[in-house]
């Protein structure tokens, strides 16, 4: 494997793409008129979480790297390299991803790390690169377990993993509108993940596919866009700030607060670590859950008045 390039190694050959994009989405912005829109400060702030990610990786990437190579040392199984291997381990993986994707949206200890991707109450390319600083502290590094215990060398479990990010970058954008229908039905595409980092109660929690669309499809949590209700990007209660140290470590505070705070009992300090977001032992606050059975309930009391 020590031919194969590297997780860094694959981000790095596409940073020159990553540029590129973002200017030609920005003149395309600029001429049309159309397709979104860019914030000076929002876009620094993106651009610096990225940046922030890459040094999080260079100084804690050693913790995720020896605990794969710890599983690789103890597995009876190795599949190789062949094409096939690479082809088969990049679709499991993008099965890993979808479903850390989804415990990022509904286990508060990993929202902590993913909330900061959605921050930004704008959508375009640079938001794409507004990526965590604490991800390693969420430890879904264990759901990759299962692909190095299947024989995939962690290098090419990692190798995907950085093609899989790298697809993903371009459907950050509201420059494109729809794809084929044979590609919508399949791929992820900017219509789906608008849809993704979607505020509107109908939009919540949804389409967490990273490559593959066809996730979302088979377990439940497909939502298509809707021309006629716009997508208002963001979260539900917005941060307000372009403070990077914020936006990466907000959430970490508020867990830590809430965790603290005096009076709850041990369930209460374990839910509000590992409850969806916005669980409260009071019923005080909302989880996306509650907020999209509110708008359900208005929209049939509308329907039927």
């Amino acid at each position: 494997m020590t031919d194969m390039l590297t997780y860094p190694d694959v981000v790095q050959l596409a940073v020159p793409f990553f540029i590129a994009a973002i200017l030609i989405e920005l003149l395309w912005i600029v001429i049309k008129k159309r397709g979104g829109r860019y914030e000076t400060r929002d876009a620094v702030t993106s651009l610096i979480m990225g940046a922030g990610n890459v040094v999080s990786g260079i100084l804690l990437g050693f913790i995720a790297w020896g605990f794969f190579m710890v599983l690789w040392e103890i597995t009876p199984l190795d599949l190789g390299t062949s094409w096939w291997v690479v082809a088969l381990c990049f679709v499991l993986d993008d099965l890993r991803y979808y479903w850390v994707h989804r415990f990022g949206h509904r286990i508060r200890w990993v929202w902590a790390s993913h909330v900061n991707h959605h921050s930004s109450q704008h959508y375009n390319l640079t938001t794409a690169l507004r990526q965590t600083w604490t991800g390693t502290f969420t430890f879904m590094m264990i759901i990759r377990a299962p692909l190095i215990l299947l024989g995939f060398h962690p290098a090419m479990v990692l190798f995907c993993g950085g093609l899989n990010l790298i697809y993903q970058f371009w459907i950050h954008t509201e420059a494109i509108g729809r794809m084929p229908r044979w590609f919508e039905a399949v791929m992820n595409t900017p219509s789906h993940h608008r849809v993704h980092h979607g505020r509107n109660p109908r939009y919540l929690d949804a389409n967490y596919a990273g490559v593959f669309i066809i996730w979302d499809k088979m377990f439940g949590t497909f939502v298509p866009e809707d021309d006629k209700e716009k997508v208002d990007f963001g979260l539900v209660h917005n941060l307000g700030t372009f403070n990077p140290l914020r936006v990466a470590f907000h959430e970490w505070i508020g867990i830590f607060k809430d965790v603290t705070q005096p009076g709850i009992s041990l369930k209460d300090r374990f839910s509000y670590a590992f409850a969806p977001p916005g669980w409260s032992h009071d019923g005080s606050r909302q989880t996306s859950e509650m907020i999209k059975e509110r708008h359900n309930r208005a929209n049939e009391s509308a329907s039927g008045s």
